[in-house]
């Protein structure tokens, strides 16, 4: 068993990060200086949060630890069946992988957004 943990940061906790949000901000504090958390961007959340806050795709892309995730042929898939494209690749990411046998859980300020739709959530509102 692994103590890793894999986190994938929604388009809200994305802007969220980008105005300083201080659970956001210390969740990627913790990636960069502990070994075993690691940070995930959906390109179609990064895509919506720079959207919602213009530069933030720019910032959250910036950061060493966060790893990007590219809209590959799985996830476009996925992202196909829906009508819009942050939640879908997003909840795509946070599914089991050979590398995250777990899964990831999803970083967000909207909780409620991600009720019944089988993800663990990181409520970053408070």
């Amino acid at each position: 068993m692994t103590d890793a943990r894999h986190v994938v940061l929604d388009d809200t906790a994305m802007v969220a990060a980008g105005r300083g949000n201080v659970l956001a901000s210390r969740l990627i504090h913790r990636a960069h200086a502990e070994a075993g958390w690691f940070l995930y961007a959906p390109a179609c959340a990064l895509v919506e949060a720079d959207r919602i806050r213009p530069g933030t795709a720019e910032h959250i892309a910036a950061l060493p630890r966060i790893t990007v995730l590219e809209l590959d042929l799985p996830a476009a898939l996925a992202v196909a069946r829906e009508p819009a494209w942050a939640a879908p690749h997003t909840r795509h990411a946070a599914q089991p992988t050979p590398d995250r046998p777990a899964g990831a859980v999803i970083a967000t300020t909207t909780p409620g957004d991600w009720k019944g739709q089988g993800v663990r959530v990181l409520d970053l509102s408070a």
